[in-house]
């Protein structure tokens, strides 16, 4: 997050389907489709489509107007099976202390270094520093590469010496349960979308509390109430949690 103030939380977030989440964000608050960040297709090859550290704030008056709302999102590299694919840990953590600059080119093989005087902040303030960590993940996935559950846990793991609050979200919800396709309202109904959601929840430690569930705008070219709202549900949760964040982060400061 880039202010001049830290009052307000910055959401970061990682893995796939990231970018389509941010623009599903901001479509749910502009009443309108929206998409400002590149997305890919299911079908366009399994490798991260973001690869530089982007910013992306959501903006007032249903997007028309100067003025941003109190957060922003980070895109990163998402996380991918293999030590040579993928975004490097070391540059999650990196971002989390908040020493990577914008327009960052991630590169797989080798993190961000102290010696890159363009990206890499030495004297990060609270306003660059991760407010709240979000881990995506497709709820249609069968099984998640054991590479990427380690590395899940080596960065939740430093977010959480850090004290920064983290989440989960599950997107593709419609796809793994046909429940969910033919009534978005039986999400939290939905028996083998909790079974998901548990397994995700032993495999990463993070409590089912933490985890959330959407569906992404894909393929609609006019917003659902029904998926604004689990959108939305999640949205008010980063706020809270970064908000809860920055204050004790003041109030150790002091």
């Amino acid at each position: 997050m880039w202010r001049e103030t830290s009052a307000y939380p910055g959401v970061r977030t990682c893995w796939s389907w990231k970018s389509s989440f941010i623009n599903s964000v901001a479509s749910a608050l502009y009443e309108r489709m929206y998409i400002g960040a590149e997305t890919r297709t299911v079908d366009s090859g399994s490798r991260s489509h973001t690869l530089k550290y982007e910013t992306h704030p959501i903006y007032r008056d249903g997007g028309l107007g100067d003025e941003t709302y109190p957060f922003v999102f980070n895109d990163m590299m998402g996380m991918e099976g293999g030590d040579r694919i993928g975004i490097h840990p070391t540059d999650i953590k990196l971002a989390m202390q908040g020493h990577v600059k914008e327009g960052y080119t991630f590169n797989p093989m080798s993190p961000l270094s102290k010696d890159n005087k363009m990206f890499y902040n030495d004297n990060p303030t609270i306003d660059d520093k991760v407010h709240v960590l979000v881990l995506m993940l497709s709820a249609n996935c069968t099984e998640i590469d054991a590479s990427i559950i380690q590395k899940m846990k080596e960065v939740r793991e430093t977010a959480h010496h850090l004290g920064i609050p983290q989440i989960a979200v599950g997107t593709h919800i419609d796809e793994q349960c046909p429940e969910i396709k033919n009534d978005i309202k039986d999400t939290y109904r939905s028996k083998s979308l909790k079974i998901k959601m548990e397994e995700f929840s032993k495999a990463v430690e993070l409590s089912l509390n933490c985890i959330f569930a959407v569906k992404n705008y894909s393929e609609e070219i006019d917003i659902d109430d029904n998926v604004d709202t689990l959108i939305l549900t999640v949205l008010r949760n980063m706020v809270y949690y970064g908000l809860d964040f920055v204050r004790k982060q003041k109030l150790t400061s002091r």
